[in-house]
């Protein structure tokens, strides 16, 4: 896999980019100046960043693997540690499939009735692959959803969830925050701090 380098990274126009950014030379990405993104962060093959108007919010520690999408005008925030495994879709537009708009982007707004909504991921989320992600949900931290499920719902912290409609398996559990204490404790003291 090629990435860019820091310098290409530079001339995209991000709104910020952290330390060890790892952006596929085979990915897509729109809109540049709406996308944060932070420290240690992989972006693989085949993936497509459209920011609207709310813009991409990348935390550190992040993967978003081969296939993924992150599509529409609301805000989409993908926090600390989390992992969007391979053929994951996160919206935040929907277009209104009733009949009563027109549908698809090349259609004048005035005739669709097209929604935006935010998203939000939080830390320790793993999305599974071929998981649909809808408009205006909230998936708290420590969450993990089966693979091709389909998110319309909130996710309540530290639960697993699958399927379509999308249920809840089990609880979750919190050792990963005690490893994310001696990571942070390892970084502190590699940096002389």
């Amino acid at each position: 896999m090629s990435f860019y380098s820091r310098e290409e990274l530079a001339e995209f126009g991000f709104k910020h980019v952290g330390e060890n950014v790892l952006i596929s030379k085979k990915s897509s990405i729109y809109n540049p100046g709406n996308i944060e993104l932070g420290s240690n962060v992989r972006i693989d093959d085949f993936c497509v960043l459209s920011a609207g108007a709310g813009g991409i919010k990348i935390g550190n520690y992040i993967h978003i693997a081969v296939y993924s999408s992150i599509i529409g005008a609301g805000q989409v925030t993908l926090s600390d540690y989390c992992n969007i495994s391979s053929r994951v879709a996160v919206y935040s537009s929907n277009d209104d499939y009733s009949g009563e708009f027109m549908t698809n982007p090349m259609v004048p707004s005035e005739y669709t009735g097209v929604s935006h909504a935010n998203v939000f991921i939080g830390p320790h989320a793993i999305i599974g692959s071929g998981s649909v992600l809808l408009p205006g949900i909230t998936i708290e931290t420590g969450v993990a959803i089966g693979a091709l499920s389909l998110v319309a719902k909130d996710c309540e912290a530290f639960t697993i969830y699958a399927g379509s409609p999308l249920k809840k398996i089990k609880d979750r559990k919190r050792n990963l925050l005690e490893m994310e204490k001696k990571l942070n404790a390892s970084l502190f003291l590699k940096s002389g701090g």
